[in-house]
């Protein structure tokens, strides 16, 4: 049997979707209306809500985790679609990207694909990226309590079920140059979310990156959620029944799950990037910094409503064939306002149109018990 706590976003989000303050079904529609000028009348019926896009904390690509996640100036192939989609304007041959691992000791999958293609000419790309995080297996057991005689059926295991929680992403991407040094794209994100046969929700919302080069030099900004992430829920009372047996009527009324809109403000990741080159080597070296404006303050270095996650990472090739990286990620505090930081590594090997690379990261401070991650990425250019 599968448990959703050894991932508190997960917990959280189960907890306020089948709860009267949690989610919704949502439709295109929500994310359109910004454009439309309904944005900030239309956001007045949503909840605020933090971790909305937890689905998108691991991001695409191993080489980006080898790095600690310092990637929004450094992006230049299919990858690029989610770090910073202006780096998609550098791809001068169709590619195609998998990527799997497993968080938190195998509990939680993430899947991540993507294909990319050169359009009129070698400077506008259009690239198809879908992501998939889910806890699977999780038992059901609420049809295996006989309600007329308050204890457990004779059989319960012929009405235990399973089913998943899972988050869903399609992403529809576009960068183009603007000069020899300047490119800039974007991305529409279809979000979809499902709590087994409880609850799903349909989110929208629209990135914005931009990509300054010259020479060694790189420099990125990423605005992801630029129109805010809209998301709407809808639970589904009749798989919820069961429940009202455990429940006042008084309880009920004020506990029982039901559908409500939320949203997610904008994040901004900010980095710099430099290659230096000696001889057959190539250095390069980034720094991402994450701004979210979610007042996430538990374990976060904060400024009042404002957070920060730093991203720090290097990697050193050889010819371009052979690639070692290090790294730093998931900066946080505790109670007595100590850093914790968690140490990345990973590998690369060029073998002219495919690419494999490894990358490790373990946790740190408050995450010390949620084990370690391994991710292993294939990339195909032709």
């Amino acid at each position: 049997m599968r448990s959703l706590l050894p991932q508190p976003t997960y917990l959280h989000r189960v907890t306020r979707v089948l709860h009267p303050a949690g989610g919704g079904l949502a439709v295109l529609l929500a994310g359109m209306m910004v454009f439309l000028g309904y944005g900030t009348g239309y956001a007045q019926g949503f909840q605020r809500v933090s971790n909305a896009d937890d689905l998108f904390s691991v991001g695409g690509g191993a080489r980006a985790m080898g790095m600690g996640g310092a990637q929004v100036a450094l992006a230049e192939d299919v990858t690029a679609a989610f770090w910073n989609p202006a780096g998609l304007s550098r791809l001068t041959r169709r590619e195609i990207a998998y990527m799997h691992t497993e968080r938190f000791g195998g509990i939680v999958a993430y899947d991540y694909g993507a294909f990319a293609m050169p359009l009129r000419g070698e400077n506008d790309v259009f690239a198809v990226t879908f992501f998939r995080q889910g806890v699977d297996g999780i038992k059901n057991t609420l049809n295996a309590w006989d309600r007329e005689r308050d204890r457990p059926r004779t059989n319960p295991e012929d009405y235990i079920t399973e089913f998943s929680a899972a988050d869903m992403a399609l992403l529809l991407s576009y960068g183009t140059q603007y000069n020899a040094y300047l490119s800039w794209g974007t991305s529409v994100k279809v979000v979809y979310s499902r709590l087994g046969p409880f609850a799903d929700g349909l989110g929208y919302s629209v990135d914005l990156g931009g990509q300054y080069r010259r020479n060694q030099f790189k420099l990125g900004v990423t605005v992801h959620n630029v129109t805010t992430l809209m998301k709407l829920w809808t639970v589904n009372e009749a798989e919820l029944e069961p429940l009202r047996d455990f429940f006042s009527d008084e309880e009920l009324n004020a506990s029982f799950p039901a559908g409500q809109n939320e949203y997610s403000p904008p994040s901004v990741r900010a980095g710099v990037g430099y290659t230096t080159r000696i001889q057959d080597f190539s250095v390069t070296g980034a720094f991402d910094l994450v701004i979210h404006g979610e007042n996430r303050r538990t374990y976060y270095i904060n400024a009042g409503p404002l957070s920060f996650q730093p991203h720090l990472g290097t990697e050193v090739a050889y010819r371009n064939a052979v690639m070692i990286r290090l790294g730093i990620t998931d900066v946080f505090t505790d109670a007595s306002s100590r850093l914790y930081a968690s140490p990345t590594l990973g590998a690369g090997l060029n073998l002219g149109g495919i690419v494999l690379d490894y990358a490790f990261s373990s946790f740190a401070g408050a995450n010390s018990n949620l084990g370690y991650t391994h991710r292993i990425a294939a990339k195909v250019a032709f």
